[in-house]
């Protein structure tokens, strides 16, 4: 695991909550420089994933490895779905459900960073 691509996906993921969550306030949709940002965070993800599967295959496990797996599939399927919610749910609503999935990647990230050290 990366320990500083975790921090900046820690902080972009808190990033997109707090853009998506102040739109709502507004009465505003999630919009496309916010699915934007998701997929560019979505990216970071995917190299964070891979890094880690690459150091499993290596011989370097967790001691709960089931659970970190678990969390290491979950983690880059929470911003699709919140941005495929979004964009099906075009009212405040959408912004909302894309700034919860940013919560949820956050406390994701922390979980598998907090799994790995054991």
């Amino acid at each position: 695991m990366v320990d500083a691509l975790a921090v900046g996906l820690v902080a972009a993921g808190l990033v997109l909550c707090a853009w998506c969550l102040v739109s709502a306030a507004q009465n505003r949709t999630a919009n496309l420089l916010q699915l934007g940002w998701a997929a560019l965070v979505e990216l970071a993800v995917i190299a964070q994933v891979t890094v880690a599967v690459v150091t499993i295959l290596g011989g370097t496990r967790p001691r709960e490895l089931g659970v970190f797996i678990g969390y290491l599939i979950a983690t880059p399927l929470v911003l699709p779905g919140g941005a495929a919610l979004a964009n099906a749910e075009r009212t405040r609503w959408g912004a909302v459900l894309l700034g919860v999935s940013g919560l949820v990647l956050v406390v994701l990230v922390l979980r598998l960073q907090q799994v790995w050290r054991g």
